[in-house]
């Protein structure tokens, strides 16, 4: 591998609860019914031999135990705890800082999304690589972008500009969320991918950068450390690197991608049955239809009849029923139930 992998798993997961809670978010969770976590895919898909000692987890301190639960041969040193959710500008930039006391500044470093699901690893890895020796050459910041099949709303995307090579572009623009109509109008193009969130750059050239366009967030964790996260401004950095540098480039590629951003991801993860519903734990269907039911209590069956098109979530003291064109409004909801449910 021509790259040190960091996996930023600090989020909250909040559109997969009940079953993504505080203090065990979404990317702690199998969703597939599998028994492996999200966390523990990314990790093998990235290191499949499990020589763990070039891969560092970022991560919230109050879900720190759970990394260690679920990597347990990844060395304590390799997990950088931060004090406070700040967004991915400030994970990257203190990642960065602490890895250039561990690496060369010509060390490349990429940087992935804990929850993500990929369909053809080896073609995933294949890419990664092909974008590390891009940016090692070329003191770039690459992406990965996913050439998109459906003209979707729930996803930023990114304009390819002027080819670099012959499947590496300089990145024209970001667009955030479409609508339908400008999805459609990005995907008749051809020169539009969807954002995966997944960021190669080496060492030196992130830290340059990013003293460029975020000094505001690099200058105080070089010079105090997390001890500076109060500080810091919440942004992504997206918006506080990628939209600013002038040297983006993307790398579109067709490897399988879901972000498994809500509960109607699992429509894509698994397998349907003759109605079109999908389940994991113990179901019975009557009359039912497009639905999605998801139990993780193997001493509990969910019955549903006659509907269409709902979500049935079961997890221990909490059960939610929606309809599935409202799953990603779940965190509207989260702010108005009591703290023992989140």
């Amino acid at each position: 591998m021509s790259f040190i992998p960091v996996i930023l798993a600090g989020g909250k997961g909040e559109r997969f609860w009940p079953l993504s809670r505080k203090d065990r978010p979404k990317q702690f969770l199998s969703l597939d019914g599998s028994g492996v976590s999200l966390l523990q895919a990314t990790a093998t898909r990235l290191l499949p031999d499990e020589q763990w000692e070039n891969l560092w987890i970022v991560t919230a301190a109050m879900i720190a135990d759970l990394v260690q639960e679920q990597l347990p041969d990844l060395p304590n040193k390799n997990i950088l705890i931060e004090p406070e959710r700040r967004d991915t500008a400030a994970a990257i930039a203190w990642t960065c800082v602490e890895l250039a006391k561990h690496y060369d500044e010509n060390t490349v470093v990429a940087f992935f999304p804990a929850d993500h699901w990929i369909g053809d690893e080896p073609k995933f890895l294949a890419t990664l690589n092909q974008a590390a020796d891009f940016v090692a050459t070329q003191q770039a910041i690459a992406t990965i972008g996913i050439t998109p099949d459906n003209p979707a709303t729930g996803y930023g995307y990114i304009e390819q500009g002027k080819a670099a090579t012959s499947e590496i572009f300089k990145v024209a623009q970001f667009r955030e969320k479409p609508d339908v109509e400008t999805a459609k109008s990005f995907l008749e193009t051809g020169k539009f991918s969807w954002n995966s969130g997944i960021f190669l750059f080496s060492i030196g050239t992130a830290l340059k950068e990013l003293a460029m366009h975020a000094p505001e967030i690099l200058a105080p964790l070089q010079a105090k450390g997390t001890a500076a996260y109060g500080e810091l401004p919440k942004i992504s950095v997206d918006f506080a690197l990628m939209e600013k540098t002038q040297n983006a480039y993307v790398l579109p590629a067709e490897f399988g991608w879901d972000d498994l951003g809500d509960w109607r991801s699992l429509e894509r993860l698994l397998p349907p049955d003759e109605n079109k519903n999908v389940n994991v734990g113990n179901y019975q269907a009557f009359d039912t239809d497009g639905s999605i039911v998801y139990s993780d209590n193997p001493n509990e069956t969910v019955v549903t009849l006659g509907v269409s098109d709902v979500v049935v979530v079961r997890q221990g003291d909490v059960t939610i029923v929606m309809d599935k064109k409202r799953s990603q409004d779940i965190k509207k909801i989260l702010g108005d139930l009591p703290d023992g449910l989140l």
